[in-house]
């Protein structure tokens, strides 16, 4: 099992000094990754968790975390395809990765905010069927010396796209989503996937079973796929009662215990995002406080400490 680390992107700990310092302090302690999030706006009117009311641009921030860190991997979890062209994107995502020294894992979702897609200019329709094609076109531009591509979404002129990527054939690409045409496609076309942070871990071995599933009936080696949890931890020093606790809430003990277990589940990587905790990822939380508040538990679940 991989143990990864959620950057400081999100509210009151989202400084410079900080996603700076995490990073480093993270790779130190022996962390595997890192990881950051999209969250373009949030429209006037809607109610949604303070994790996401104020977020830094997720490739940017990989890139900023480059600078300071030379051996752990740098991940998005995840960035919606449908806001960025295939082709822009394969640029940015090469970028990343060239100036990382070939450390990006590329996390795509599809995703669900009506506000977004307005704001960007696209459609909501047919998401899915778009990100096939989008796939396609990023593996092309990282592979060939020319790319050039006509389908029913993406237009591509015959091009050069440099510079390529350190990794070859590219950045591995993990999608997200949690229905269950979103996991058969992650299966078929994929290198992994992510949970989202509302999933249900109690049911993720059967979310496994089926993006394995899919693999195996398109040919693909379910054993060579990544499947990676986004860990929304709640720690309460004390511990928590066994029965009805949520998974990766309580005591670092009982934590800890919830990773091996999910392991057991086919799952190979959790990052602990400590975005998702409001003393920590909310705008209002007092900066000092959630910074000593990130470093204690950054320090307590690091996993050479397991």
């Amino acid at each position: 099992m991989r143990i990864g680390f959620g950057a400081p992107v999100a509210g009151a700990w989202a400084t410079p000094s900080n996603l700076g310092s995490f990073a480093a302090r993270a790779e130190s302690l022996g962390y595997a990754s890192l990881w950051t999030f999209q969250r373009l706006l949030v429209g006037a009117g809607q109610r949604l968790s303070p994790v996401y009311e104020s977020v830094l641009d997720p490739m940017v921030a990989l890139a900023f975390a480059a600078a300071r860190t030379s051996r752990i991997r740098l991940g998005v979890a995840v960035l919606n395809a449908p806001f960025l062209s295939p082709a822009y994107l394969a640029k940015q995502a090469a970028s990343v990765d060239v100036l990382s020294g070939g450390r990006l894992d590329l996390g795509l979702g599809l995703g669900w905010e009506p506000e977004e897609f307005a704001a960007v200019g696209m459609p909501m329709e047919r998401r899915g069927a778009r990100l096939a094609e989008y796939v396609s076109v990023l593996r092309s531009a990282w592979t060939t010396e020319l790319t050039s591509h006509e389908g029913a979404f993406y237009t591509v002129p015959s091009s050069r796209i440099l510079p390529k990527p350190v990794q070859r054939p590219g950045p591995p690409v993990l999608f997200g989503g949690s229905a269950e045409p979103a996991l058969r496609r992650a299966g078929r076309l994929a290198d992994g996937w992510i949970s989202r942070s509302a999933a249900d871990l109690s049911r993720i071995g059967a979310d496994v079973a089926v993006i394995r599933a899919a693999a195996s009936e398109a040919g693909r080696d379910p054993a060579a796929l990544r499947f990676v949890c986004r860990g929304v931890v709640e720690v309460v020093p004390s511990g928590l009662p066994e029965g009805g606790r949520r998974r990766l809430s309580g005591s670092v003990e009982q934590i800890r215990a919830d990773v091996a277990w999910l392991g057991t589940q086919g799952v190979t990587e959790v990052f602990y995002d400590l975005n998702f905790d409001p003393l920590i990822g909310s705008p209002s939380a007092d900066p000092a406080a959630a910074t000593d508040r990130a470093s204690e538990l950054l320090e307590a679940l690091a996993p050479g400490l397991g």
